[in-house]
């Protein structure tokens, strides 16, 4: 039986476990163009923080759909990503964390995804 896509799948980096998701959804307020969202959280809940890599659709970037993967983000210069991959997902943890990211602090994080890609496309191989 293959596992459901909303659930959480869990990730266990440095001695910390985190959940982590990969969500499409699309900008209302905007032009309603795609996003893909990997949302890592510590686990048990509550006990840090919640970081959030998103990845806007635009001119030479793209999120996965009709024609691509699931988890696929890329852009035409620099490669794609599979978001579904948790060689990828602890890549972009540890580029987090490098940037400055505190698991601890209770707050929510987002960043900008695109600023990682091209690094964890080259780190992917």
């Amino acid at each position: 039986m293959p596992r459901s896509p909303k659930k959480a799948r869990r990730l266990v980096a440095d001695g910390r476990t985190y959940l982590w998701t990969v969500r499409h959804g699309h900008r209302v307020l905007d032009d309603g163009g795609c996003r893909k969202t990997l949302t890592l959280h510590t686990h048990p809940s509550g006990t840090g923080g919640l970081l959030r890599f998103v990845f806007d659709e635009g001119p030479g970037r793209y999120v996965s759909g009709f024609t691509t993967g699931s988890g696929e983000v890329g852009a035409v210069a620099a490669g794609a990503l599979n978001l579904h991959e948790p060689g990828t997902v602890r890549f972009l943890l540890d580029a987090a964390l490098a940037r400055g990211w505190d698991p601890e602090e209770r707050r929510e994080a987002k960043v900008d995804g695109w600023t990682f890609l091209e690094a964890a496309v080259a780190a992917r191989g």
